[in-house]
């Protein structure tokens, strides 16, 4: 079955989603997320998380459960402009979403987030009870190099279409002041004992592999996945999709109780 796109509302923004549902029955069980990073390189804020729909629908099909990939504000059809306190609370209102439109079929969420995504995926899941597992691909460990320049920072956001209002942030001051408030690696801490897994490219350009160790040890029980020859984009590596999968069919077999018209 094909997936749909749907919307949500996000603090008064309409954030674009895609839902993913699978061609037969569905027991009840974790739905999965998946987040997107920020946007980088040749991929504009517009342009961003294109391909995470098949990406979603090939899980819900893989797996047999309901899942949801969406854009954050600031990027795709999604409104706003881009701040880290405003995706963390796209985040917890995607969550929300999917738990309404999967009704008795959804009992917790897998979260998936890729490199940004993965970090702001981590805070998100410290804190809310809901959250049942992560799974981090390419995350970074903080948001300090963001802290250090932040008007340059800034000017990038508006380059790639991620701030489009410029009279957006009122404050810069307070606009980057978030940047060293959300801490993944003490977010890492505080959801274990909940399972996690990180996984990274052992050429990733962009993130270093110590982040990942930061994360996992941080956990204290995470599991590490370090890809020989990976890059930053893990999610168009076979072999991480691969990991992925597996390891998703695990948190479900852990979650999911049949349904009654199976007994």
């Amino acid at each position: 079955m094909p997936g749909m796109d749907s919307s949500f509302e996000s603090h008064g923004h309409t954030l674009s989603a895609h839902i993913g549902r699978p061609p037969g029955a569905t027991a009840r069980g974790p739905g999965v997320i998946l987040c997107h990073g920020f946007p980088t390189g040749p991929l504009d804020a517009a342009r961003s998380a294109g391909t995470y729909p098949q990406l979603i629908d090939r899980i819900s099909s893989a797996l047999g459960c309901i899942s949801m990939t969406f854009n954050f504000r600031g990027t795709g059809q999604s409104d706003g402009d881009f701040s880290l306190q405003g995706w963390v609370d796209d985040l917890r209102y995607a969550i929300s979403h999917l738990i309404a439109i999967g009704g008795d079929d959804v009992d917790g969420v897998v979260l998936v987030g890729t490199n940004t995504g993965g970090s702001i995926a981590v805070c998100v899941g410290a804190d809310d009870p809901r959250v049942v597992g992560l799974a981090l691909l390419g995350p970074r460990a903080d948001f300090d190099d963001w802290a250090d320049h932040p008007r340059r920072f800034l000017e990038h956001a508006r380059e790639i279409g991620a701030i489009t209002d410029r009279k957006f942030p009122p404050s810069i001051d307070d606009w980057s002041r978030e940047f060293r408030r959300f801490r993944p690696v003490a977010a890492a801490r505080r959801f274990a004992p909940r399972p996690m897994m990180v996984m990274h490219g052992d050429d990733d350009d962009r993130v270093p592999v110590s982040d990942a160790r930061q994360l996992v040890t941080a956990h204290g029980n995470a599991e590490l996945s370090l890809l020989p020859g990976a890059g930053h984009r893990l999610r168009h590596d076979p072999r991480a999709v691969a990991i992925l999968l597996g390891w998703i069919d695990r948190m479900q077999a852990l979650h999911t109780h049949p349904s009654t018209a199976d007994t």
